[in-house]
């Protein structure tokens, strides 16, 4: 018991203990937005990035998406549990195996929703400017997200989302109690140098420390 309640101290109090807490944005930086539904979390990121020479429907290797989603200016990447991920397709929740399987380790998706313009702003909802080399690293970290297939190239796990405009991907990993979707984010913004929280399980600590930096 000592050893549990020790594990879910930390995991509360890790959340309001920053990491990166020197980063400041950068004037004229690329801008990315961090998201939230309440539970979840991504990071929303530019469709393509000059300075940088990211360009994501390039990285995503579908052409169907690229014909469709050209002209979308940003597009959006959580990591999640898969069974969690499919079991709230139409409107759903998932029942009570799936949440209790996502405990253990599990088998893990990337989700990535094309946004028509960029996110509105909000109490979910948190813009930043970061330097291209701070781009260029959380880049890489969504990348190496993504199960590659033979020729490295992305997999799309099915042709449908929750929408017409997001779809789901292979994702490398395992997800679990100590390993989830809001952590797979705070993760991103800290290798990239940006304000996160030592842990984040839980969506809201990583709004709550991203909201925390100054200009």
């Amino acid at each position: 018991m000592s050893v549990v309640a020790a594990l879910v101290l930390f995991l509360l109090t890790g959340t309001v203990v920053p990491l990166n807490r020197q980063f400041r944005q950068t004037p004229d930086g690329v801008p990315i937005f961090v998201v939230s539904n309440g539970f979840h979390t991504d990071v929303v990121l530019p469709m393509r990035e000059a300075r940088t020479g990211q360009d994501w429907l390039q990285t995503l290797s579908q052409p169907a998406l690229s014909a469709r989603f050209a002209r979308y200016p940003y597009v959006a990447f959580g990591w999640g549990n898969e069974g969690f991920y499919l079991g709230s397709m139409g409107g759903k929740f998932p029942g009570p195996k799936t949440i209790g399987g996502a405990l253990f380790p599990s088998r893990t998706l990337m989700h990535v929703d094309f946004y028509r313009a960029a996110p509105d702003s909000g109490a979910r909802v948190v813009p930043l400017r970061i330097s291209p080399e701070q781009y260029r690293t959380l880049a890489a970290y969504v990348q190496r997200s993504f199960r590659p297939d033979s020729l490295n190239r992305p997999q799309l796990h099915q042709p449908t989302g929750y929408s017409p405009e997001d779809f789901f991907f292979r994702a490398r990993g395992r997800y679990h109690a100590l390993r989830t979707c809001n952590d797979w984010t705070n993760q991103g913004l800290r290798q990239a140098g940006i304000r996160a929280a030592l842990k984040a399980p839980l969506a809201a600590g990583v709004i709550f420390q991203a909201r925390r930096t100054k200009r």
